[in-house]
């Protein structure tokens, strides 16, 4: 009991003083500087973003008898994530388009847009030459209690084949609440689309401990996308009433996905799309909890889709900032997003930019520890 007092005592009166710090994080192989932020809080929880891909490297919590782990999957160098977050997206900032696109291809104002296809006939995540293999610039800012560091970007007319120059902006705020809030912006000098996430993987009990299966999610919908065996909408909404999609009350991850459904076959676990209110308010949408550990994150957002995805093919040969190798399930992506290859679908919500217009979106991330 000796040894955990110092740890209870820190919990419970902090010292920490919130802090938000810029420093060299690495150069790329074509020599850009990339920069990494550290923002603190003032109850010491702990996130870090570097400028390569607008990426959340590190997020620090502590456990519900106040030892700390980091929850969000990574790597440990520039160069793995130069090498290897292609096939992952660790913590980045996903676009132009988060999802899919069926035949990289979409119509805009009369005329067809194509793009390259790097998912089978499909455009993911915007394709090849996506956002998150960018430089984004770094500063950081304190406003009250609040510490956070806005991300810049300007996408090129024609980056990743989509029309028009882009200004982005990623505002990342941490509070006393523990809460990592995302705030996305754009203007566009044409019309064109656009569809953002932040594509962290989440295990909390902590990054490289093994599997996510004994987590139990929470996601407030009653409706999923279907799709078909690419991963492209059909057009129809599944009620989630008695299948494995059903999370309406917190289930475990590893019980919902061992369920049979057509929508299951081939998938490995989850890699879906639910459906969430959409009036552009800020939502509670979802709820990730692990019992082990006693650690939740709560999802909240003004986007109209949550995705999850299970880290189902994982290969077990990438080795994480910890040391250790992830393998199939070791974290979870919670994705708020609009819907995949909603530029060809006109019943969807909208995913259109136009001059003279700021695209806004938000998403927070909330932690939390205890016994429940």
């Amino acid at each position: 009991m000796k040894a955990l007092a110092p740890l209870l005592l820190a919990a419970a009166s902090p010292a920490w003083a919130a802090s938000a710090v810029v420093a060299p994080y690495g150069v790329t192989r074509t020599g850009e500087r990339v920069d990494q932020v550290t923002l603190v809080n003032d109850r010491g929880m702990r996130v870090r973003i570097i400028g390569y891909g607008a990426t959340v490297t590190e997020i620090v919590v502590p456990d519900a008898v106040g030892k700390p782990a980091n929850v969000a999957l990574g790597f440990g160098s520039l160069a793995d994530y130069e090498a290897r977050n292609g096939d992952y997206a660790f913590g980045a900032t996903v676009g132009r388009y988060a999802g899919r696109i069926a035949g990289a291809r979409f119509r805009l104002g009369g005329r067809e847009v194509r793009l390259v296809a790097n998912d089978g006939p499909n455009a993911l995540h915007g394709g090849p030459g996506a956002l998150f293999t960018r430089v984004w610039s770094v500063a950081a800012f304190r406003r009250g209690g609040r510490v956070g560091a806005v991300l810049r970007y300007t996408s090129p007319e024609g980056e990743q084949g989509f029309p028009g120059r882009i200004d982005l902006q990623v505002t990342y705020t941490l509070g006393s609440d523990d809460a990592l809030r995302i705030d996305y912006a754009a203007r566009s000098d044409r019309r064109t689309v656009l569809n953002l996430t932040n594509h962290s993987y989440f295990n909390l009990a902590g990054a490289g401990s093994g599997t996510v299966k004994d987590h139990r999610l929470q996601l407030l919908s009653d409706r999923l996308v279907e799709t078909d065996r690419g991963g492209i909408p059909t057009g129809r909404f599944l009620a989630v009433a008695g299948t494995p999609f059903d999370l309406r009350a917190p289930r475990r991850i590893g019980d919902m996905m061992a369920l049979p459904h057509p929508q299951m076959t081939g998938r490995r676990g989850f890699n879906h799309s639910w459906v969430l209110p959409f009036d552009r308010r800020l939502r509670r949408a979802a709820r990730l909890s692990d019992p082990a550990s006693g650690r939740a994150m709560e999802v909240l957002t003004t986007e109209p889709s949550l995705v999850v995805y299970t880290g189902n093919w994982f290969s077990g040969r990438d080795r994480g900032a910890q040391g250790t190798y992830y393998r199939q399930h070791d974290g979870v992506a919670l994705e708020a997003q609009h819907l995949p290859d909603s530029p060809n679908r006109p019943a969807f919500p909208s995913t259109l930019l136009t001059p003279g217009h700021r695209w806004r979106s938000t998403t927070i991330y909330r932690f939390s520890a205890g016994r429940h």
